[in-house]
């Protein structure tokens, strides 16, 4: 990166490999397909260098979700070989998703950074709140049945992660949990729909950030290219374990955990936005 030595960039490589271990058990455990994370650690390490802050949250972004196509992929696999995968309802929110996803990248070449941050940390923030309360805020007993009411749903998942830079569990797997679906099967939808949200946002920020000065080197639009080559196989081999463990914990417990990590990163972003 711009500004750093040798011992520098090793320093760099070893703490982008350590976020794509913990990205990917996130991924697994949560099917938030590591962005919860990744997104605040590139954030502060991109800004620990000599680049524009204005560009270092696009970057953070874009990079977090090239990382989470093969990611999902891995996740996905291990959840959909228990089970966990409703198809029915991936197929019903697919296309909303995919739009929604492309909108997310178009807006963000006319966003300012503090904007996308405070996008992150105002939504992570609301949906870390409904995880955490007792009571889960359950909307109906069912999903919704009209093309309409799953559209809007799913262009919301799709548009705000894009935003975010993050997999769907964020968004899809509190709305899935408001319609009464179980907390696994809600987990295991979503780690599929991050790739349905990945694909079109990270082309989305490719071509956002093309030409745009200030860029590190090696990138593809927003898109970091050695960062996201290291964070990319930690995150692959450690997803499975972490749907392996998804099937195992508590689903009271994994809604605390999936509350924790959501506040704690709402905080950090919404302070580098507003502070």
């Amino acid at each position: 990166m711009i500004g750093l030595d040798a011992a520098g960039l090793a320093l760099l490589a070893a703490s982008l490999l350590a976020t794509g271990v913990i990205a990917g058990v996130l991924a697994g455990l949560l099917g938030v397909g590591g962005g919860i994370v990744i997104v605040p650690v590139l954030s502060w390490l991109l800004s620990a260098s000599a680049l524009d802050p204005e560009v270092t949250q696009h970057l953070a972004v874009a990079t977090s979700l090239a990382t989470i196509i093969p990611t999902s992929i891995s996740s996905a696999r291990s959840h959909r070989k228990r089970g966990s995968v409703d198809m029915t309802l991936l197929r019903r929110w697919g296309p909303g998703i995919v739009v929604g996803a492309l909108v997310g990248g178009v807006v963000a070449r006319f966003a300012s950074g503090d904007a996308l941050r405070l996008v992150f940390g105002l939504v992570a923030l609301a949906v870390a709140v409904n995880m955490a309360i007792p009571k889960t805020l359950t909307a109906a007993d069912e999903l919704p049945k009209s093309k309409a009411a799953n559209g809007g749903l799913s262009g919301f998942v799709g548009l705000f992660s894009s935003l975010m830079g993050i997999g769907g569990g964020t968004l899809a797997v509190p709305i899935q949990s408001a319609f009464s679906v179980p907390i696994r099967t809600a987990v295991g939808t979503a780690s599929a729909m991050g790739l349905l949200i990945a694909v079109p946002g990270t082309l989305a920020f490719i071509w956002a950030g093309w030409g745009v000065e200030g860029l590190p080197p090696l990138s593809l639009g927003y898109v970091s290219v050695p960062a996201a080559l290291l964070i990319i196989p930690a995150t692959w081999f450690c997803a499975p374990l972490g749907a392996s463990i998804a099937h195992k914990v508590d689903q009271a417990l994994l809604k605390r955990l999936f509350a924790l990590f959501l506040a704690i990163t709402a905080v950090r972003m919404l302070y580098a936005a507003l502070g």
